[in-house]
């Protein structure tokens, strides 16, 4: 199975963006994660994205607030999908994040999430690889199955409350 790239701008990322990580783990997808900056460390960042795929990786996902120019950066260096996660801060409290991350350039796609989506990140990321591995595709679609579930159970016993009113 190919894994997938965590980067971070910031290791004050890493509370909201662990939650990616421990719903790749949880469904057996494996990932390295790593602190690399579009600003700080641009050439490390590049470097990174274009050996991903040699180093069997499948999908990156980058997160980061203010400018958040770090999914634009390692999408220009790569043609594995790259799937931002904006974090939320500043003066504007994610807008600037969440418009730099969408909006990229034609022919340098980025997949965006919403604001501090880490979750949705890993599962936009764990879809893309289930593209091509049947077991996690299995896993992902028991996930739903007890989502579907859980809505059902919550939905009787609404209908059970109101019944009683």
């Amino acid at each position: 199975m190919k894994k997938v790239a965590i980067i971070m701008g910031s290791d004050s990322d890493w509370p909201v963006v662990k939650a990616a990580a421990v719903q790749l783990k949880a469904w057996e997808v494996p990932f390295e994660a790593h602190i690399l900056s579009a600003h700080r460390t641009p050439e490390e960042a590049a470097r990174f994205a274009c050996s991903a795929r040699e180093k069997g990786f499948g999908v990156i996902i980058a997160a980061a607030g203010m400018a958040a120019h770090l999914a634009g950066v390692l999408a220009g260096n790569t043609t594995l999908p790259v799937i931002g996660i904006p974090m939320k801060g500043g003066a504007v409290d994610g807008l600037d994040a969440l418009l730099a991350t969408v909006q990229m350039p034609s022919g340098v796609p980025v997949a965006t999430v919403a604001l501090n989506g880490a979750k949705n990140a890993a599962v936009l990321a764990a879809q893309i690889l289930a593209l091509s591995d049947e077991g996690l595709a299995q896993r992902l679609a028991a996930e739903k199955a007890e989502m579907k579930n859980q809505i059902a159970k919550k939905d009787a016993a609404l209908q059970a409350e109101l019944a009683a009113l």
